[in-house]
Protein backbone atom coordinates (compact mmCIF):
# COMPACT_ATOMS: atom_id res chain seq x y z
CA UNK A 1 0.00 0.00 0.00
CA UNK A 2 1.12 3.56 -0.71
CA UNK A 3 1.67 5.97 2.21
CA UNK A 4 -0.08 9.26 1.36
CA UNK A 5 -1.31 12.46 2.94
CA UNK A 6 -4.18 14.76 2.01
CA UNK A 7 -3.33 18.21 0.73
CA UNK A 8 -5.88 19.47 3.28
CA UNK A 9 -3.42 18.36 5.97
CA UNK A 10 -0.69 20.77 4.79
CA UNK A 11 -0.55 24.24 6.31
CA UNK A 12 -1.49 27.03 3.90
CA UNK A 13 -2.47 24.67 1.10
CA UNK A 14 -6.17 25.42 1.07
CA UNK A 15 -6.14 29.08 0.11
CA UNK A 16 -3.55 29.12 -2.66
CA UNK A 17 -1.03 31.17 -0.67
CA UNK A 18 1.65 28.46 -1.00
CA UNK A 19 2.98 27.08 -4.26
CA UNK A 20 2.36 23.46 -5.11
CA UNK A 21 6.11 22.94 -5.39
CA UNK A 22 6.51 24.10 -1.78
CA UNK A 23 3.67 21.81 -0.66
CA UNK A 24 5.20 18.82 -2.44
CA UNK A 25 8.60 19.51 -0.89
CA UNK A 26 7.15 19.58 2.64
CA UNK A 27 5.17 16.38 2.09
CA UNK A 28 8.19 14.55 0.71
CA UNK A 29 10.39 15.73 3.57
CA UNK A 30 7.85 14.36 6.05
CA UNK A 31 8.32 10.89 4.59
CA UNK A 32 5.23 10.40 2.44
CA UNK A 33 5.25 8.57 -0.89
CA UNK A 34 2.23 10.40 -2.29
CA UNK A 35 -0.21 13.25 -1.87
CA UNK A 36 -3.92 13.45 -2.48
CA UNK A 37 -4.60 16.73 -4.25
CA UNK A 38 -7.77 18.66 -3.46
CA UNK A 39 -10.02 20.73 -5.70
CA UNK A 40 -12.27 23.53 -4.51
CA UNK A 41 -13.87 26.81 -5.46
CA UNK A 42 -10.64 28.70 -4.65
CA UNK A 43 -6.96 27.93 -4.28
CA UNK A 44 -4.35 26.33 -6.52
CA UNK A 45 -6.77 23.87 -8.10
CA UNK A 46 -10.34 24.72 -9.09
CA UNK A 47 -12.78 23.59 -11.78
CA UNK A 48 -11.37 26.43 -13.92
CA UNK A 49 -7.70 25.43 -13.68
CA UNK A 50 -6.35 24.88 -17.20
CA UNK A 51 -4.72 21.73 -18.56
CA UNK A 52 -1.22 23.18 -18.72
CA UNK A 53 -1.31 24.11 -15.04
CA UNK A 54 -2.59 20.65 -14.06
CA UNK A 55 0.19 19.01 -16.03
CA UNK A 56 2.74 21.30 -14.37
CA UNK A 57 1.51 20.10 -10.95
CA UNK A 58 1.82 16.50 -12.10
CA UNK A 59 5.38 17.09 -13.26
CA UNK A 60 6.32 18.96 -10.08
CA UNK A 61 5.05 16.09 -7.91
CA UNK A 62 7.09 13.64 -9.97
CA UNK A 63 10.22 15.75 -9.51
CA UNK A 64 9.76 15.43 -5.76
CA UNK A 65 9.26 11.68 -6.05
CA UNK A 66 5.58 11.79 -5.08
CA UNK A 67 2.75 9.83 -6.63
CA UNK A 68 -0.51 11.67 -7.28
CA UNK A 69 -3.11 8.96 -7.71
CA UNK A 70 -6.17 10.61 -6.15
CA UNK A 71 -8.07 13.89 -6.19
CA UNK A 72 -10.54 14.85 -3.45
CA UNK A 73 -13.43 17.24 -3.89
CA UNK A 74 -15.19 18.92 -0.99
CA UNK A 75 -17.30 21.07 -3.30
CA UNK A 76 -20.47 19.12 -2.51
CA UNK A 77 -20.64 20.87 0.87
CA UNK A 78 -21.15 24.17 -0.92
CA UNK A 79 -23.01 22.88 -3.97
CA UNK A 80 -24.82 19.63 -3.28
CA UNK A 81 -25.95 17.14 -5.95
CA UNK A 82 -28.95 16.44 -3.70
CA UNK A 83 -30.07 20.03 -3.17
CA UNK A 84 -33.84 20.37 -3.77
CA UNK A 85 -33.09 23.23 -6.19
CA UNK A 86 -32.54 21.68 -9.65
CA UNK A 87 -30.28 24.56 -10.69
CA UNK A 88 -27.92 23.76 -7.80
CA UNK A 89 -27.98 20.07 -8.71
CA UNK A 90 -27.07 20.87 -12.32
CA UNK A 91 -24.19 23.08 -11.18
CA UNK A 92 -22.96 20.36 -8.80
CA UNK A 93 -22.80 17.88 -11.67
CA UNK A 94 -21.02 20.35 -13.92
CA UNK A 95 -18.31 21.31 -11.41
CA UNK A 96 -17.64 17.66 -10.66
CA UNK A 97 -17.54 16.83 -14.36
CA UNK A 98 -14.86 19.48 -14.68
CA UNK A 99 -13.10 18.10 -11.61
CA UNK A 100 -12.94 14.66 -13.24
CA UNK A 101 -11.47 16.22 -16.36
CA UNK A 102 -8.76 17.87 -14.28
CA UNK A 103 -8.14 14.65 -12.39
CA UNK A 104 -7.29 13.07 -15.72
CA UNK A 105 -4.94 15.92 -16.61
CA UNK A 106 -3.22 15.49 -13.25
CA UNK A 107 -2.66 11.80 -13.93
CA UNK A 108 -4.95 10.73 -11.08
CA UNK A 109 -6.57 7.33 -11.12
CA UNK A 110 -9.46 8.06 -8.73
CA UNK A 111 -11.55 10.99 -7.48
CA UNK A 112 -13.34 11.23 -4.16
CA UNK A 113 -16.96 12.24 -4.61
CA UNK A 114 -19.40 13.16 -1.84
CA UNK A 115 -22.73 12.20 -3.49
CA UNK A 116 -24.86 14.74 -1.64
CA UNK A 117 -26.43 15.09 1.78
CA UNK A 118 -29.62 14.71 3.76
CA UNK A 119 -28.13 16.89 6.47
CA UNK A 120 -24.76 18.62 6.85
CA UNK A 121 -23.66 18.58 10.52
CA UNK A 122 -21.89 21.95 10.37
CA UNK A 123 -24.46 23.74 8.17
CA UNK A 124 -27.84 24.21 9.83
CA UNK A 125 -29.13 26.07 6.78
CA UNK A 126 -28.98 22.92 4.64
CA UNK A 127 -31.77 20.35 4.60
CA UNK A 128 -33.15 18.12 5.77
CA UNK A 129 -33.64 16.59 2.33
CA UNK A 130 -36.03 13.64 2.24
CA UNK A 131 -33.93 10.49 2.19
CA UNK A 132 -35.46 8.80 -0.86
CA UNK A 133 -35.18 12.00 -2.89
CA UNK A 134 -31.55 12.47 -1.83
CA UNK A 135 -30.61 8.95 -2.90
CA UNK A 136 -32.46 9.38 -6.18
CA UNK A 137 -30.72 12.65 -6.95
CA UNK A 138 -27.36 11.17 -5.92
CA UNK A 139 -27.98 8.39 -8.43
CA UNK A 140 -28.79 10.92 -11.14
CA UNK A 141 -25.53 12.75 -10.42
CA UNK A 142 -23.48 9.56 -10.58
CA UNK A 143 -25.14 8.53 -13.83
CA UNK A 144 -24.36 11.93 -15.32
CA UNK A 145 -20.72 11.83 -14.16
CA UNK A 146 -19.78 8.30 -15.19
CA UNK A 147 -19.23 9.18 -18.88
CA UNK A 148 -16.81 11.91 -17.77
CA UNK A 149 -15.04 9.46 -15.46
CA UNK A 150 -14.73 6.98 -18.30
CA UNK A 151 -13.39 9.61 -20.68
CA UNK A 152 -10.85 10.84 -18.12
CA UNK A 153 -9.77 7.32 -17.16
CA UNK A 154 -10.55 8.07 -13.51
CA UNK A 155 -12.53 6.02 -11.00
CA UNK A 156 -15.47 7.91 -9.46
CA UNK A 157 -15.37 6.94 -5.77
CA UNK A 158 -18.36 7.57 -3.50
CA UNK A 159 -17.20 8.34 0.04
CA UNK A 160 -18.95 7.46 3.28
CA UNK A 161 -19.25 10.75 5.16
CA UNK A 162 -21.41 12.42 7.79
CA UNK A 163 -24.09 13.39 5.31
CA UNK A 164 -27.12 11.41 6.52
CA UNK A 165 -26.79 8.94 3.61
CA UNK A 166 -25.45 5.43 3.06
CA UNK A 167 -24.82 4.61 6.71
CA UNK A 168 -25.05 0.88 5.95
CA UNK A 169 -22.44 -1.04 3.94
CA UNK A 170 -25.28 -3.06 2.43
CA UNK A 171 -26.97 0.08 1.12
CA UNK A 172 -23.73 1.54 -0.20
CA UNK A 173 -22.86 -1.74 -1.92
CA UNK A 174 -26.31 -1.90 -3.52
CA UNK A 175 -26.03 1.70 -4.72
CA UNK A 176 -22.69 1.05 -6.41
CA UNK A 177 -23.77 -2.33 -7.81
CA UNK A 178 -26.87 -0.77 -9.34
CA UNK A 179 -24.72 0.98 -11.95
CA UNK A 180 -22.58 -2.06 -12.83
CA UNK A 181 -19.95 0.35 -14.14
CA UNK A 182 -16.22 -0.41 -13.94
CA UNK A 183 -15.38 3.21 -13.12
CA UNK A 184 -17.64 3.42 -10.04
CA UNK A 185 -16.44 2.37 -6.61
CA UNK A 186 -16.22 3.30 -2.94
CA UNK A 187 -13.82 5.66 -1.19
CA UNK A 188 -13.83 4.19 2.31
CA UNK A 189 -13.03 6.47 5.25
CA UNK A 190 -12.50 4.24 8.26
CA UNK A 191 -12.49 7.10 10.77
CA UNK A 192 -15.87 8.40 9.64
CA UNK A 193 -17.49 5.11 10.68
CA UNK A 194 -16.66 5.28 14.38
CA UNK A 195 -19.00 8.18 15.11
CA UNK A 196 -21.83 6.22 13.50
CA UNK A 197 -21.48 3.17 15.77
CA UNK A 198 -19.98 1.10 12.97
CA UNK A 199 -17.05 -1.34 12.86
CA UNK A 200 -14.69 -0.57 9.94
CA UNK A 201 -13.35 -4.11 9.38
CA UNK A 202 -16.90 -5.35 8.77
CA UNK A 203 -17.46 -2.64 6.16
CA UNK A 204 -14.24 -3.69 4.44
CA UNK A 205 -15.30 -7.33 4.41
CA UNK A 206 -18.77 -6.48 3.02
CA UNK A 207 -17.67 -3.92 0.43
CA UNK A 208 -14.65 -5.94 -0.67
CA UNK A 209 -13.44 -5.14 -4.17
CA UNK A 210 -15.81 -2.20 -4.43
CA UNK A 211 -13.30 -0.28 -2.29
CA UNK A 212 -11.07 1.61 -4.70
CA UNK A 213 -9.41 4.02 -2.24
CA UNK A 214 -9.05 4.40 1.54
CA UNK A 215 -8.89 7.39 3.90
CA UNK A 216 -7.40 6.99 7.36
CA UNK A 217 -8.49 9.04 10.35
CA UNK A 218 -9.01 8.21 14.00
CA UNK A 219 -11.87 8.96 16.36
CA UNK A 220 -12.54 8.88 20.10
CA UNK A 221 -16.03 7.56 20.79
CA UNK A 222 -15.95 8.93 24.34
CA UNK A 223 -15.70 12.46 22.93
CA UNK A 224 -18.05 12.13 19.97
CA UNK A 225 -19.10 14.71 17.40
CA UNK A 226 -16.62 16.57 15.23
CA UNK A 227 -14.39 17.00 18.29
CA UNK A 228 -13.94 13.23 18.41
CA UNK A 229 -11.50 13.17 15.50
CA UNK A 230 -7.92 12.83 16.73
CA UNK A 231 -4.40 11.80 15.74
CA UNK A 232 -3.92 8.40 14.14
CA UNK A 233 -3.57 5.65 16.78
CA UNK A 234 -4.90 8.02 19.47
CA UNK A 235 -8.51 6.93 19.02
CA UNK A 236 -10.67 3.83 18.79
CA UNK A 237 -10.21 2.71 15.18
CA UNK A 238 -9.07 -0.96 15.43
CA UNK A 239 -6.15 -0.55 13.07
CA UNK A 240 -4.72 -4.11 13.34
CA UNK A 241 -8.09 -5.49 12.27
CA UNK A 242 -8.52 -2.79 9.60
CA UNK A 243 -5.19 -3.63 7.98
CA UNK A 244 -5.88 -7.36 8.14
CA UNK A 245 -9.27 -6.83 6.49
CA UNK A 246 -7.81 -4.64 3.73
CA UNK A 247 -5.19 -7.24 2.94
CA UNK A 248 -7.79 -10.01 3.00
CA UNK A 249 -9.87 -8.30 0.29
CA UNK A 250 -6.78 -7.65 -1.81
CA UNK A 251 -6.54 -3.89 -1.32
CA UNK A 252 -3.09 -2.62 -2.31
CA UNK A 253 -3.51 1.01 -3.36
CA UNK A 254 -3.22 4.37 -1.60
CA UNK A 255 -3.73 4.88 2.13
CA UNK A 256 -4.42 8.60 2.49
CA UNK A 257 -4.28 10.14 5.95
CA UNK A 258 -6.84 12.96 6.01
CA UNK A 259 -5.93 14.94 9.12
CA UNK A 260 -7.36 18.37 9.88
CA UNK A 261 -6.75 21.07 10.83
CA UNK A 262 -3.05 21.40 9.94
CA UNK A 263 -0.54 22.35 12.60
CA UNK A 264 3.29 22.68 12.66
CA UNK A 265 3.93 19.03 13.65
CA UNK A 266 0.93 17.28 12.08
CA UNK A 267 2.76 15.87 9.07
CA UNK A 268 5.59 14.45 11.17
CA UNK A 269 3.20 12.87 13.71
CA UNK A 270 1.01 11.44 10.99
CA UNK A 271 3.94 10.06 9.01
CA UNK A 272 5.24 8.20 12.05
CA UNK A 273 1.78 6.83 12.88
CA UNK A 274 1.24 5.69 9.30
CA UNK A 275 4.54 3.79 9.40
CA UNK A 276 3.27 1.95 12.47
CA UNK A 277 -0.07 1.22 10.82
CA UNK A 278 1.54 -0.08 7.64
CA UNK A 279 3.70 -2.41 9.75
CA UNK A 280 0.66 -4.02 11.43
Amino acid sequence: MIKCISQWSVRGSGDGTRSMDDIFAEVKAAGFAGIELTIGFAGNLTPETDEATCRSYREAAARHGLVVETLASGMTWGCSPTNPDPAVRRRAVEIHRRALERAGWLGCRAMLFVPGAVRIPWDDAYGPVRYDQAVGWAGEAVAALLPAAEQAGVDLCVENVWNGMFYSPLELAAFVDGFAHPRLGVYLDVGNLLGLHQYPPHWIEILGRRIRRVHLKDFRRSVGGLAGFCDLLAGDVPYPEVMAALRAVGYDATLVAEMMPPDPTLLERTSQALDRILAL
